[in-house]
């Protein structure tokens, strides 16, 4: 796998509308395989195909289910299965009606955070790796990083929805979605 490098604002491809995925190849899974290399170097919880400057629509999703179970490791003991999604040409049929605020952060524009609106859940339809459609119903976290990513292959920024910016303090944690 090769990590691939993540672009920063104001690279203009971060502010265009992505291209639909048409061809499930071979280079389709390496790159794949590579996004969710560099996400996890990074370190992130998400990454999307324009933030390593491809206009695709394709991102990456992974995470612990339960971030507690990350936290009560016993030294030596093996990590915790994460959770992947890949999601390609992905649309948001549903949403909830209610709102929760959240804060993020983002691997394309490192050292600030804001404080961002979304929807607690959304059910996404799209395509998975191999180009079968799938259906992913998500709610709270996981809600959140989708959406997240989902806005960046329409060129939208979590700096666009914040209702606060700001640089977060040394003690303050920075939570990059992607």
């Amino acid at each position: 796998m090769t990590l691939r490098q993540i672009i920063h604002l104001p690279e203009p491809i971060l502010r265009k509308k992505a291209k639909p995925v048409t061809e499930f190849n071979k280079e389709l899974q390496t790159l794949i395989d590579d996004m969710f290399e560099t996400m996890r170097e990074a370190p992130g919880v998400g990454l999307a195909a324009p933030q390593i400057n491809l206009p695709m629509q394709l991102a990456v999703v992974e995470y612990l289910e339960n971030e507690a179970e990350d936290e009560d490791l016993e030294e030596g003991a093996p990590e915790p299965k994460k959770k992947q999604y890949v999601i390609i040409n992905p649309e948001i049929v549903k949403k909830s009606e209610e709102m929760v605020m959240g804060i993020e952060g983002c691997l394309s524009i490192p050292g600030v955070i804001g404080e961002v609106e979304r929807h607690e859940w959304i059910q996404v339809k799209g395509l998975n790796r191999h180009g079968k459609p799938v259906k992913h119903k998500v709610e709270g976290w996981t809600a959140r990083i989708f959406q997240h990513e989902i806005d960046h292959l329409f060129g939208v920024l979590f700096t666009d929805k914040a209702v606060r910016i700001w640089k977060p303090e040394e003690e303050e944690e920075e939570t990059p979605l992607d």
